[in-house]
């Protein structure tokens, strides 16, 4: 049944785009084939929930039940695009996501700012020439339109991300966050050295993972086992080395030294 609803999802998605081309750029489309379509739109919609609830009942959670009716890839980006737009939400409600409860909060946004509003204003700029330049062919204007606007909704999205989503320190674990893409737990007791390092060049190298942030990163982390990191689509690697940036790294690095050198509290005491 699962290779059944992936074949008909390939088809059914690209159909729903020729038909929905037709339909902006006014091309009549036969009543038979429309219904044909939206009832073969149907019934894929019906298999995919069929799966999905087959893969609940045998367990599995329900993003895990989720990537059995939809490729993982698929599911990451779709979840990375309404972080951006959740983002946008919180940025202008000052609100930060997973800071409270006595965990510690440590931005990271500041030295892309620059960047991102200036091209966030290219962009717009952008979309206004585009605006004026496609004012005569209605179907070019309208689809232009849109995706310019998303266009800046996005760089400014990247941008808002970054800002709502700080590093966080709750005294167990070290929270690494980069935008919607990267949130990375790293255990303190995994830590084995951490130091303020300054750099503005980065080598691929195995096992290492560095979060930049205007092409910088200001603080390394050596660990003594390794950690699991997710991209964006979905692939897994192990790191032993993770550089990162700080607003003020050195509130930062003295907050991870004092967390790391904490006494542990006793068995069975509340914390």
């Amino acid at each position: 049944m699962r290779r059944l609803l992936r074949g008909a999802a390939y088809a059914v998605l690209p159909a729903e785009a020729v038909l929905a081309g037709c339909l902006v750029a006014g091309v009549a489309v036969p009543a038979p084939v429309l219904h044909a379509l939206e009832l073969f739109a149907v019934v894929t919609v019906g298999l995919g929930v069929a799966v999905y609830r087959r893969a609940r009942r045998r367990g599995l959670p329900p993003r895990e039940a989720l990537y059995e009716v939809v490729p993982e890839p698929v599911v990451r980006i779709v979840g990375h695009e309404l972080g951006l737009m959740v983002s946008l939400v919180r940025w202008v409600g000052r609100r930060r996501h997973g800071v409270g409860g006595g965990t510690e909060a440590f931005g990271h946004a500041r030295d892309q700012a620059a960047l991102m509003y200036g091209f966030a204003f290219v962009c717009a700029v952008e979309s206004v020439g585009m605006f004026w330049l496609l004012r005569d062919v209605p179907v070019a204007h309208e689809v232009f339109l849109v995706l310019d606007v998303y266009t800046v909704l996005f760089v400014l999205g990247l941008h808002a991300a970054s800002v709502t989503r700080p590093h966080l320190l709750d005294g167990r674990v070290l929270r690494l966050r980069q935008g919607c893409h990267v949130d990375l737990a790293v255990p303190l007791d995994a830590v084995a050295a951490v130091r303020h390092e300054p750099l503005f060049t980065h080598g691929r190298a195995e096992g290492e993972l560095d979060l930049k942030v205007g092409g910088q990163t200001s603080l390394t982390v050596e660990l003594t086992a390794p950690v699991e990191v997710v991209g964006l689509l979905g692939r897994r690697r192990e790191v032993r080395v993770v550089r990162f940036h700080a607003d003020d790294p050195r509130a930062l690095l003295a907050a991870l030294r004092q967390a790391r050198t904490a006494p542990s509290p006793a068995p069975g005491t509340p914390v």
